[in-house]
C-alpha cells in the first residue's frame, strides 16, 4: 500500500466522521522489526514446529490479509463521537481477484459470539468470499459491505446469480472503544478488502484487533504458520487470530504461568471476551476434515491457558486452497482428499500455530488508553523474558 493510498483513505474516513479526527495507522510491509515491534520468537520464546517464510497465514499460497485501523479521541465517552478504538480485518482465501470458493468447515468451542454465513458453510462445505472480522456491533455493516464489494468486483456466478452469504465474525471491544457509536463504515470494510496483501501480516493493535484485550493485557491480531516435513506432504497450515479473551492469572506462555508472575490491575472479574480464529491450509481436505482441523484450535488456545469461559465466543473456521474449481456450477467434480490416517501432522501444526499466533498478537500489541481514560497495558517484554528465564524456558 502506498502512502498516497493511506492518505486517500484517511480523507474518506474524515469525510464521514462529522468533524471527529480519526487517525488510521498502517504497519509497514517488509520493514525490519525492532524491539518495539518484535514477535514472540524475537524475544526468545520457544515454540515447536517449523514455520513458513513469514510465519503467517499468508504462507499458504494466495491467502491475503488486509486491515483498516480506526483510532481517535481521548477522555470521557461520548456515544457517536468516541473515543474510537476499532477496525476491520479481512482474510482472502485465494486472493482478492478470485471468485473460486474454497472447501471449508467451522467449529464453535463456545457460542457466545457471532460468525455469519456459517450455516451455508456447514450445509454446502464451501466458503465463498473473504472472512471479515470486526467488533460486535459492526457485524451488520461489515456483512452488507462485503456483499457490495463483491458486486462491484465481479460478475454474477455461473448460474447468473449475484448471491452472497458472507462470513463476518466479531469480538467485543467496548471496554476501550465507543462500540455503540457504530464507527465502522462500509468504506472501512472496502479499504481492508482492497488493500489485502500477501507476505508479512500486521499484528497487534490493527484492524479488527485494534481495541481488543487478551488475558487482561492488550490483545489484537496475531498470526503464525507451520510447514510439514516432506514425508508428511510438505503442506502448510496458517492461522490468524483476533484475540480478546481470558483472565491474567490463566495466561501461560511456553508452559510458564506468566500471568501469575506479572501481576497488575484487573480488567475483568471473570473470563469474558472472545476469540475468532481462521485456519488456512493447502492440504487437500474435505469439509468434515476441515471441521476436525478447526476443532484442534481449542487445544492451541488451551496451551496459552484458555478454558473457554461462559462469556467467551470461541469460533473457528478452516479452509483448504486445494481442489480449485471444486465448486463449479455444473457437472461432476473430481477432488483429491488426504487420508484421515495422515491428518495427525496437520492437527499438530494447527495446535502449534494457534498457540504462537495468540502470543504474537500480545507481543505486537502496544499499551492503549481508550474511553473514559481506561488503559490496558501491553505484555511487558523485559518482564516476560525474566519470567521465562526464571523457569529456564528462554530460548536465547
Amino acid at each position: 500500500m502506498t502512502k498516497f493510498e493511506s492518505f486517500r483513505h484517511l480523507l474518506k474516513i474524515l469525510s464521514h466522521t462529522s468533524g471527529v479526527v480519526v487517525l488510521v495507522f498502517f504497519c509497514g510491509i517488509g520493514v525490519g522489526r525492532t524491539q518495539s515491534n518484535a514477535r514472540a520468537r524475537d524475544l526468545g520464546i520457544p515454540f515447536d514446529g517449523t514455520t513458513g517464510r513469514f510465519n503467517a497465514i499468508t504462507d499458504v499460497k494466495d491467502v491475503e490479509v488486509g486491515n483498516t485501523t480506526l483510532i481517535s479521541g481521548d477522555g470521557p465517552l461520548k456515544v457517536g463521537v468516541g473515543p474510537i478504538r476499532t477496525g476491520v480485518t479481512a482474510v482472502f482465501t485465494r486472493g482478492k481477484d478470485s471468485r473460486d470458493p474454497v472447501i471449508a468447515g467451522w467449529f464453535t468451542q463456545n457460542g457466545n459470539g457471532e460468525m455469519t454465513g456459517t450455516t451455508w458453510v456447514e450445509e454446502s462445505g464451501f466458503l465463498e468470499g473473504p472472512v471479515v472480522i470486526t467488533n460486535t456491533h459492526s457485524v451488520g455493516v461489515a456483512r452488507d459491505a462485503v456483499i457490495a464489494w463483491r458486486l462491484r468486483h465481479g460478475p454474477p456466478d455461473e448460474g447468473g446469480y449475484s448471491w452472497s452469504l458472507p462470513v463476518v465474525a466479531e469480538t467485543w471491544d467496548g471496554y476501550l472503544n465507543d462500540i455503540d457509536g457504530f464507527h465502522v463504515k462500509p468504506e472501512d470494510v472496502f479499504h481492508a478488502l482492497d488493500t489485502a496483501h500477501g507476505g508479512p501480516v500486521e499484528e497487534g493493535n490493527v484492524g479488527g484487533g485494534t481495541g481488543m484485550i487478551c488475558n487482561e493485557f492488550k490483545g489484537g491480531i496475531g498470526t503464525s504458520s507451520r510447514v510439514l516435513d516432506a514425508k508428511y506432504g510438505g503442506y502448510t497450515v496458517g492461522v490468524l487470530v483476533q484475540c480478546n479473551y481470558g483472565q491474567r492469572d490463566q495466561l501461560r506462555i511456553a508452559g510458564v504461568p506468566v500471568g501469575r508472575e506479572i501481576p497488575g490491575k484487573p480488567v475483568w472479574d471473570d473470563d469474558v471476551g472472545s476469540i475468532i480464529v481462521v485456519v488456512a491450509t493447502d492440504a487437500p481436505l474435505i469439509p468434515t476434515q476441515l471441521k476436525r482441523l478447526a476443532k484442534r484450535v481449542s487445544m492451541g488456545l488451551a496451551r496459552d491457558g484458555s478454558y473457554s469461559g461462559n462469556g467467551s465466543g470461541d469460533i473457528f473456521i478452516a479452509f483448504s486452497t486445494a481442489n480449485a474449481k471444486a465448486a463449479s456450477f455444473e457437472g461432476v467434480r473430481q477432488i483429491s482428499m488426504l487420508a484421515n490416517d495422515q491428518m495427525n501432522p496437520l492437527f499438530l501444526a494447527t495446535v502449534q500455530a494457534t498457540e504462537e499466533a495468540v502470543v504474537n498478537a500480545m507481543i505486537a500489541a502496544k499499551t492503549m488508553t481508550g474511553k473514559n481514560g481506561r488503559t490496558v497495558i501491553a505484555l511487558p517484554h523485559d518482564q516476560l523474558r525474566e519470567v521465562l528465564k526464571k523457569y529456564n524456558r528462554l530460548a536465547k
